[in-house]
């Protein structure tokens, strides 16, 4: 029965909420070329973004086409893939934080095909704001631009959390930011390695300032 709820009863009702919760909202673009790069895109790339900054984005980018998330396989990553589906992307099940190894192959499987995937530049965990290294390396090994994105609103609840996450309460203002592709190198050593996670790092959090 609980799991014939988490399947089938929840996600519909997550994504009935979720749905007229973000038809609620007023949107606009801070970057029009870069939302514009990022439908008109041919083939693959990595979307990125803070974990903070999921609600909205979630479902900004329900039609973008052969796009994937990595959904964690516990018991609530069950309802989420499920809301995942209904919002129109296909899911890989994995975790960034436990066994990295196979959910990072099955992201470079769909990339190497052009595909395209997002990120969690700050991962499930964290620390907050902080890229983590593996979507630089996975865009390295397929040679996949990095597009970061970020969004605020006007009216907003920050949730007290690890992520210090953002609900935009209904019927507010949204800016969304999509910034410039960023071309990461096949083989990063240490040293550049970190220079771009401090180059990502940069350029969300000021994605996210001009948001505001």
């Amino acid at each position: 029965m609980k799991k014939f709820l988490n399947n089938y009863i929840l996600p519909y009702l997550l994504f009935a909420v979720f749905k007229t919760w973000c038809l609620t909202l007023s949107v606009r673009q801070q970057n029009p070329d870069g939302e514009k790069y990022l439908r008109a895109i041919k083939g693959k790339f990595v979307l990125t973004l803070w974990h903070g900054r999921i609600f909205y984005l979630f479902y900004h980018c329900r039609n973008i086409t052969d796009f994937h998330l990595l959904i964690s396989p516990s018991l609530d990553g069950d309802i989420l893939a499920r809301l995942g589906q209904l919002v129109g992307y296909s899911v890989i099940r994995g975790s960034s934080f436990k066994n990295a190894v196979p959910s990072a192959r099955s992201l470079i499987k769909v990339l190497k095909r052009e595909g395209r995937v997002a990120i969690i530049a700050d991962g499930s965990r964290g620390p907050c704001r902080q890229v983590q290294p593996g979507l630089l390396q996975i865009a390295g090994i397929t040679g996949a631009p990095v597009i970061p994105i970020s969004f605020d609103a006007s009216r907003k609840w920050v949730f007290n959390s690890w992520d210090q996450f953002v609900l935009p309460v209904p019927f507010t203002r949204c800016t969304v930011n999509t910034g410039t592709p960023l071309v990461v190198l096949r083989r990063l050593e240490d040293g550049p390695l970190q220079e771009k996670q401090l180059e990502l790092e940069n350029i969300l959090n000021q994605l996210t300032l001009e948001s505001g």
